[in-house]
């Protein structure tokens, strides 16, 4: 069957070479931490295409759950029971990690979330999402960059600047702040011989470019655990295998005293459309690979985890009845997941507004009662001390109306 969504145009993402990762990080300056002081870390995961909420998370408690999401509603019985979070929200199974996390009080989701975009088109939403505008068009920046360059004065975190994981640099992550590029590893290794004889080729006859790819050998050197654990990209940035290696490569990278403390990593595939599955399929091997990224940074992070937060979210959510191909199609309302040790969690954040058809958005998806930027917002203030003034106006602008969720940071 043919999918009759939007596909991007080369001009409506600036394209960044993964090549140009080496340059990055040869500005970022080196930095040593007082022992015992605070350094925490943030972590962007955006999943582009739209995330069916109500299948990642499962308001089983809602008595018309069932009767919208048809067969792909998850059930606390069966060969493949939700994972039960409170009295009325269940997780999908294929979340084990993030379940786990959960109960120790370092996981929890927001629901019925949305940015202020009420249109449906993936790319427009991805650009309000990442850029932090209150609508499309504003693709130069991005607010997790413009977080960085206006963080308090003093903030050890800001010599660090951002790293950005993939092919291109999320918008999310681009602007006047320093930032680190990487992408996992999908040619063969090239070997040490050959990297000596560039280094020594650049070296006689370029030395700021010789510096670069010094550098950038360093990154992709650290970022492979000098090769122990990692193995070649086995699936792109939508694949089960691709998100974990991404993640394990960043933990890496923001685990080390010298690297960046905020990070953004982009995965494709969430726009589930046909044969969408539920406890099983392709939204549930998706799902497997977003809990294995979670996995991947506590465990890659070793005791920085304590500080760390790290939140997944994505442009608008899916409607509340599936489609006639056992999909669903683009809505409005979906989940923000947040897990690290740094949170205050163990619970789902959530104003239900209920899925009576005269509660639905345009009577067809799940009602937003939390704005994503209120989240965030609140993360980055208790993180790293940025003031309502400088979320409202600099980072997220024209959004001095939306307050930062208070309380999430332990």
């Amino acid at each position: 069957m043919v999918s009759l969504c939007e596909r991007a145009h080369p001009s409506r993402r600036a394209v960044l070479l993964a090549g140009g990762a080496l340059f990055a990080w040869a500005r970022l300056p080196r930095f040593a931490h007082a022992a015992g002081s605070r350094d925490p870390r943030l972590v962007v995961l955006v999943l582009r295409g739209a995330l069916d909420g109500l299948s990642t998370v499962a308001p089983i408690g809602d008595p018309d759950y069932a009767g919208l999401h048809g067969d792909i509603a998850l059930t606390l019985d069966g060969p493949h029971p939700a994972l039960r979070l409170d009295s009325f929200f269940a997780l999908n199974p294929a979340m084990p990690n993030l379940a786990r996390l959960f109960r120790a009080g370092q996981a929890m989701v927001v629901h019925a979330a949305a940015t202020g975009y009420r249109e449906r088109s993936h790319f427009d939403g991805q650009d309000v999402l990442e850029s932090g505008f209150p609508g499309p068009g504003h693709t130069a920046t991005g607010w997790l960059n413009r977080a960085l360059a206006n963080l308090p004065a003093g903030e050890r975190v800001a010599p660090h600047g951002g790293l950005a994981v993939g092919p291109s640099t999320p918008l999310v992550m681009r602007g006047p702040a320093p930032i680190l590029g990487w992408t996992p590893q999908v040619l063969p290794d090239p070997g040490d011989d050959l990297a000596t004889r560039l280094l020594d080729l650049y070296d006689h006859g370029d030395p700021a470019l010789a510096s670069a790819l010094r550098k950038g050998l360093e990154a992709e050197r650290l970022a492979a655990g000098d090769g122990m654990g990692m193995e070649k990209r086995k699936g792109g940035a939508d694949s089960a295998a691709g998100m974990r290696q991404a993640a394990e490569g960043a933990a890496r990278l923001i685990a080390a005293d010298d690297g960046p403390r905020v990070a953004a990593l982009a995965f494709d595939g969430w726009d589930t459309h046909v044969n969408e599955g539920g406890a099983t399929g392709r939204l549930a091997m998706l799902l497997g690979g977003l809990d294995s990224a979670f996995s991947a940074f506590e465990s890659g992070l070793g005791p920085h985890w304590r500080e760390t937060i790290v939140v997944a979210v994505t442009e608008f959510g899916r409607t509340a009845r599936i489609n006639g191909t056992e999909g669903t199609d683009h809505g409005t309302g979906t989940v923000m997941l947040l897990a690290g040790g740094g949170l205050k969690g163990g619970r789902v954040v959530a104003d239900w507004p209920g899925l009576k058809t005269a509660q639905l958005q345009d009577g067809r998806d799940l009602k937003p009662t939390t704005d994503v930027r209120g989240v965030l917002k609140g993360l980055l203030a208790d993180q790293f001390g940025l003031s309502p003034g400088v979320l409202g106006s600099m980072v997220f602008p024209d959004s001095a109306g939306v307050q930062p969720m208070a309380g999430l940071v332990a």
